[in-house]
């Protein structure tokens, strides 16, 4: 008896403990709870692909956005306060169908399916569940909402880095990229002059805005800042696209935000033409890290699918050797335009007709 009522003083005050840390993870802006987190994906009418991870921890979404720097801060710390579920289960339905993904040490998975009717061109809901065995029987605990796109049959489709192509981030000067990444929120973080401008009207060009081309944002940044990057697009009225991000990163790996392996860039910025093999490409981008350089070996490995390529000049450093690398872009027949202004953009796209 004494035995029994000891493993149940044990497990109340288990419980209490786990209740107090629960609230207190709450308060912090944290959850326990496993989350699926759903990433746009696209495809076209013959397959799909949809990406995400799964977390044991990780932050509570918030709508909240204040000038105080130090709340600023922590509201960036919290999105790195992540602890993957590798080997979980989850499962998509479409229609009759179920198609199943088991995920990486890291959290994420990537669910492939091939829809069973032709779809229309534009944006389509999924639902991500994630499932548990549970006394031997399967249990859906938990469940992720996201979209997948289906482009229109446009001539053009976009590919856009982010930091300091269109977001001012300082990729080049680590301590300049952190303050600004750890004391602004999506709200108050900037583009550059003139960069929406050129987007919108490359959404519409040689179409309308009924049809607007596919915009794929191919990052180095990672994961933990998709929705602190979404959020940001979603304000300056940026088109509205598929974001490919970079590995999920862990709070003490966040002093090296934004320095990850650039050959994957290459690699995911490849399958997009490889999905959409009829279309022709606008690629931009930036000087301060690899852009140049990949978007040169996509020209080549790639001949005849690259309309233009855009890079915007932010790293003196680098202006003579991003030189040369645009002008091996422009003798391979490629319409490239290295630029410090997005007017400049706008003007040479004119130039060479993508819109008038």
């Amino acid at each position: 008896m004494q035995h029994a009522q000891g493993n149940i003083k044990k497990e109340n005050n288990s419980n209490v403990k786990s209740g107090w840390k629960k609230k207190f993870l709450l308060w912090l802006g944290l959850t326990t709870d496993p989350v699926i987190k759903v990433y746009n994906g696209y495809g076209h009418k013959n397959q799909l692909v949809i990406y995400g991870h799964v977390l044991h921890l990780s932050p509570l979404s918030t709508n909240r956005f204040s000038r105080n720097i130090f709340y600023n801060t922590f509201s960036v710390l919290r999105l790195f306060m992540v602890r993957p579920y590798a080997g979980a289960t989850v499962t998509l339905q479409w229609g009759n169908e179920h198609y199943e993904a088991r995920t990486e040490d890291d959290g994420f998975f990537r669910i492939e399916w091939n829809p069973f009717q032709t779809l229309s061109p534009g944006w389509h809901p999924v639902q991500v569940n994630l499932v548990q065995p549970v006394e031997d029987t399967e249990s859906t605990v938990t469940v992720g909402q996201g979209d997948v796109y289906v482009p229109h049959s446009n001539q053009y489709a976009c590919v856009s880095d982010i930091d300091d192509t269109f977001l001012i981030s300082h990729s080049s000067n680590l301590r300049k990229r952190l303050f600004v990444l750890l004391t602004k929120n999506a709200h108050s973080r900037k583009p550059f002059e003139g960069v929406v401008n050129h987007y919108q009207l490359l959404s519409t060009a040689g179409t309308n805005p009924d049809m607007p081309n596919p915009f794929f944002y191919v990052s180095s940044s990672e994961w933990n800042l998709y929705n602190h990057i979404l959020e940001f697009s979603h304000k300056h009225n940026l088109p509205k696209g598929i974001y490919l991000l970079s590995q999920l990163k862990r709070l003490s790996q966040v002093m090296k935000t934004g320095q990850n392996k650039h050959a994957t860039k290459f690699m995911r910025i490849a399958r997009i033409f490889e999905s959409y093999p009829e279309n022709k490409y606008i690629l931009l981008g930036d000087d301060t890290q690899e852009d140049p350089n990949i978007y040169s070996a996509i020209v080549e490995h790639f001949p005849g699918k690259v309309r233009c390529v855009y890079i915007r000049h932010v790293n003196k450093k680098n202006l003579e050797m991003v030189k040369t690398t645009t002008e091996k872009i422009k003798q391979a027949g490629v319409p490239c335009c290295y630029f410090a202004n997005s007017a400049e953009a706008i003007e040479h796209s004119i130039e060479i007709g993508l819109f008038s």
